[in-house]
């Protein structure tokens, strides 16, 4: 299956539903007019897709009406495409290109934190990278085990220490063994649950400190992973870690699970952070690199398959 394909098979819940009431409103109208906007905005706040960025898409579409005389129900179906991959764009592409490069993968626990840095190696290894994995995360034996087999499956190597040691420890051997392995990217697991959020927090202030301190010239991506099917609660989760751990990108998994694909869009207007990533099923080689113009494409795609 090819890489359309996959994301557009990982839409499918969402297309159907959100994407398929709103193609089934614009037939239902004959001319543009204010209760299509208001109908519309009504169906994508329905679709997870938040109130403000909702009310925003709907500003746009106003503009581009206007702008372009456009008369016809079915045109705002091509406009709205269109707004959609405009307001996405910016800031996906990952920014490691310094010799080690360091991503730090935070996020609650339950996301598919782990299995997205096993299957983000993968991805970063047939690129060409030499990647190194540092099992940060010593406060669930399980994570460990598990960073374990998804380094095996990625063939990439792995720094461990045994449950409950210091993660910040960890980080500090992973960049030495970095360094003298020649690693092009370390990529962090950290934890997602402790005592409480401020010593969650305080976990990931020390780790970044010890990066600071050791690779203080090193690209550094922050990524913050997040289950689609939580819907607006995932917009939520992304702004208290923005606001503690300063994130630098998105990592929306399970989106093949959810009608509330639409989330994509809150978190990037609403929060002005990209979504780097996206997972769209269980296979090794099922998270890909996030294009705004192909998920656009892929979740309007609605006539192609009536």
């Amino acid at each position: 299956m090819g890489l359309f394909a996959k994301i557009k098979e990982g839409l499918k819940k969402t297309r159907d539903t959100v994407v398929g009431q709103i193609d089934s409103m614009l037939k239902s109208f004959t001319k543009i007019d204010e209760s299509l906007f208001e109908e519309l905005e009504e169906l994508l706040v329905m679709g997870d897709v938040g109130i403000t960025t909702s009310q925003a898409i709907c500003e746009q579409l106003r503009k581009k009406v206007k702008k372009e005389g456009v008369t016809n129900p079915n045109e705002v179906h091509r406009l709205l495409e269109e707004t959609v991959a405009e307001m996405l764009e910016g800031g996906q592409e990952l920014n490691i290109s310094t010799k080690p490069s360091i991503i730090l993968v935070i996020g609650v626990n339950g996301v598919g934190k782990t299995t997205t840095i096993g299957k983000l190696a993968n991805n970063l290894r047939r690129d060409g990278k030499k990647v190194l994995l540092s099992a940060a995360d010593t406060f669930r034996a399980a994570a460990i085990d598990q960073l374990e087999i998804w380094a095996q499956r990625s063939k990439c190597d792995i720094v461990k220490q045994n449950e409950g040691s210091d993660p910040a420890a960890v980080v500090f051997d992973s960049i030495r063994a970095a360094k003298a392995r020649g690693a092009d990217v370390i990529i962090c697991d950290t934890a997602g649950r402790l005592h409480n959020k401020k010593h969650l927090m305080d976990e990931l202030n020390k780790i970044s400190r010890i990066i600071d301190r050791e690779l203080p010239d090193a690209d550094k991506e922050v990524l913050l992973v997040l289950d689609a099917t939580t819907g607006q609660n995932a917009v939520n989760q992304a702004r208290e870690f923005k606001n503690a751990a300063g994130i630098t990108g998105i990592v929306l998994t399970k989106l093949d699970g959810t009608a509330k694909g639409g989330v994509v869009l809150s978190i990037k207007e609403e929060l002005d952070v990209p979504v780097k990533y996206i997972g769209v099923g269980e296979q090794i080689d099922d998270l890909q690199p996030f294009d705004p113009r192909e998920f656009a494409k892929a979740l309007f795609d609605v006539e192609k398959e009536n």
